[in-house]
């Protein structure tokens, strides 16, 4: 442990923060709505100094055969050396894919998208909806800023339109079949201590994080642990305020 994490931690125990919040306090929280004309829906989200832009672009394929009639998610996450100097280029590292598995689970437990209604022609044909997120700049809590990006990208979607097997990308009106908008609230466990929005410091401190992605109405759709085990008083804790942080953040969508 280095002098700086020994240095956070400390501050943690008393419930202060290294950038002076409080141990509940997101840090300002930004979105830009469809910043990218060549999609079909995208945002770009601030939280502190992170910043992440998700792009929503849809194509026509074949349906799973286990589900002929619903049309296909696929959630990708691309980290750059842009971003942060830790990130590589190549294919997807560890990081990357579970980035994009924890976008992806939330928008397909809280059933965000009526797939039903993505079908063109059962078992044939059916709309494809691709979630590219790019970290423009990695400080801290990349979930929580991709998952609001991605909420809003697709909030904002429109549909190309379809004449036979051409897409015409150029007249995009109908809006993507939209029934949930699930938020992610990212936290840290430093020590015994729980903090919202961890910043890269806190997250390099941590011995522990959990991430909460809710619905509309409050419940909870997916979760995600790593490292150490926490106690039920943190996890009730987690629960609890990705509620009412989650409301908060929905709001800018």
């Amino acid at each position: 442990m280095n002098v700086q994490d020994q240095y956070i931690i400390n501050l943690i125990q008393k419930a202060h923060r290294i950038d002076g919040r409080g141990l509940e306090d997101f840090r300002k929280v930004t979105l830009e709505k469809n910043p990218i004309g060549q999609a079909e829906g995208s945002a770009l989200v601030q939280i502190g100094n992170t910043k992440v832009v998700v792009g929503v672009k849809m194509g026509v394929g074949t349906p799973f055969p286990d589900t002929p009639k619903e049309g296909i998610l696929i959630c990708n996450a691309e980290l750059s050396p842009l971003a942060s100097p830790n990130f590589e280029l190549g294919p997807p590292g560890e990081e990357s894919i579970e980035l994009a598995r924890i976008i992806d689970r939330g928008i397909r437990e809280s059933k965000a998208i009526d797939v039903e209604k993505l079908c063109i022609t059962e078992g044939e044909k059916v709309w494809m909806v691709f979630v590219d997120i790019y970290p423009i700049n990695h400080q801290g809590n990349l979930i929580d800023a991709s998952g609001l990006a991605a909420a809003s990208a697709l909030a904002n979607a429109k549909m190309p339109k379809l004449e036979g097997d051409k897409l015409i990308y150029d007249e995009k009106k109908t809006p993507l079949p939209l029934k949930e908008l699930p938020i992610p609230v990212t936290f840290a466990q430093i020590k015994d201590h729980l903090v919202v929005d961890p910043s890269l410091e806190e997250e390099r401190a941590m011995n522990g994080r959990i991430t909460v992605s809710t619905k509309e109405n409050g419940n909870v759709c997916a979760i995600q642990k790593g490292g150490d085990a926490m106690t039920m008083a943190n996890i009730e804790k987690a629960l609890d305020m990705s509620v009412k942080k989650g409301k908060d953040l929905r709001k800018l969508v």
